[in-house]
């Protein structure tokens, strides 16, 4: 079979992030392909997560003040996905988590749509996004949520030109069947874990590490550990929710903002255990902290039921609370001797690179190979119309009107 021409579809590219180190290693199994991206702001010397491609950009690319309101187009996105012209290629996989999986593909063509979540801010996170942004009433708030509405039925709609799903976790599958009702095949998303060591001697600290928004709830991590003036917190991350979190710092935390890689790597070595409140569609963070051999204390829902190992790689609690916190980081405090580094090393290796890389072009190559089968003219069975044999397809052989 020769080989296919191939365009990777991705929302944006302004920074690395999770859905970014997936594109990542998606281009190196298609080194050869397209990018597509509604935008390209990375600068010239962080180019080579995506090979150094020349980047096909939208309209939206030119935009005013897109590299910093880019998010504010929302709205006209949908359009502009839909403008990029792929009928020259064979494959098409789309990296999506807001509208990359909306473009256009013809009959020939197979699109596969990694999906790291359907646009949570317009299904089901819906009214937290507007409380999180101020807009639960007024003039501003009614044309979002006419903006949400058309962005669901777009959504949903363009879920039909999608040939095949992979879901980064049984969470956003399930997420994926409630929005599309389509079956989806699980994938979960690379690690890095390689670039993480195996620590078995444990300080005296719990670490937590995040990017400092409101749904990833450091500010509950905080106030819990107020509330056990015993244990000691370190806090590595910035972001808007900084100064309202310095503000709930006790003496027994340490608030260390941003910090490059090796501070991180090695705090979380040497953490007792790694503290995550946050509901996740997969949650790489806590992979990383067992990559170290530190186990995890998460609030049990989302992507972390999948990679967390309840009572041998860390333990949930119940509620995003204070209090479920404080009880579970004590469960965890009597208990902690049982849990063993390498085992939980071990699991985090389960979420690999290579592994991701090796699942992924094993599927696409199964999809392929079954599109070329379905694509085979049916021979049926053979009518002479004026002494010439036609081929008759089985639909319109089998039709009794005949």
């Amino acid at each position: 079979m020769a080989q296919p021409r191939v365009a990777i579809v991705h929302d944006w590219l302004v920074t690395y992030g999770g859905a970014e180190r997936a594109l990542e290693q998606i281009l190196k199994l298609y080194p050869q392909a397209d990018l597509y991206a509604l935008y390209d702001f990375i600068p010239p010397d962080d180019r080579d997560f995506i090979l150094n491609k020349t980047v096909t950009t939208s309209f939206l690319q030119r935009f005013p003040f897109a590299r910093k309101k880019y998010r504010s187009y929302l709205p006209l996105m949908p359009l502009a996905v839909e403008q990029f012209d792929l009928s020259a290629y064979d494959l098409v996989i789309s990296s999506s988590y807001a509208v990359a999986k909306g473009v256009i593909t013809g009959p020939d063509q197979v699109h596969i749509s990694y999906v790291h979540s359907p646009m949570r801010y317009a299904w089901d996170l819906t009214h937290q996004y507007l409380r999180e942004v101020g807009l639960r009433s007024g003039p501003k708030s009614w044309f979002v949520r006419w903006t949400l509405h058309r962005l669901r039925t777009w959504d949903a709609r363009t879920a039909n030109g999608v040939d095949e799903f992979i879901a980064n976790s049984h969470f956003i599958a399930r997420r994926i069947w409630k929005v599309y009702r389509r079956k989806a095949t699980v994938i979960n998303p690379p690690v890095a874990v390689d670039a993480f060591d195996l620590c078995t001697k444990k300080g005296d600290f719990y670490l937590t590490a995040s990017r400092m928004v409101p749904y990833k709830r450091i500010d509950l991590i905080v106030e819990a550990f107020a509330r056990m003036p015993d244990k000691k917190l370190v806090v590595i991350g910035e972001g808007p929710d900084f100064r309202k979190i310095a503000g709930k710092v006790g003496p027994n935390v340490t608030l260390l903002g941003y910090q490059p890689f090796e501070v991180l790597a090695d705090h979380m070595q040497r953490a007792r255990a790694f503290v995550f409140a946050a509901e996740e569609d997969f949650g790489i963070v806590p992979v990383e902290a067992q990559a170290c051999g530190t186990p995890v204390i998460a609030f049990g829902k989302g992507g972390v039921l999948e990679t967390v190992i309840d009572g041998e790689t860390g333990v949930f609690f119940d509620q995003q609370t204070p209090e479920s916190i404080v009880e579970a980081v004590r469960s965890f405090d009597r208990c902690r001797r049982q849990f063993d580094p390498g085992r939980i090393r071990e699991n985090a290796l389960r979420f690999s690179a290579d592994k991701f890389r090796q699942r992924f072009k094993a599927f696409v190559d199964d999809t392929l190979s079954r599109s070329q089968v379905a694509r085979k003219p049916s021979p049926g069975r053979k009518l002479s119309i004026k002494g010439r044999a036609t081929a008759v397809p089985h639909e319109v052989a089998d039709d009794d009107a005949l």
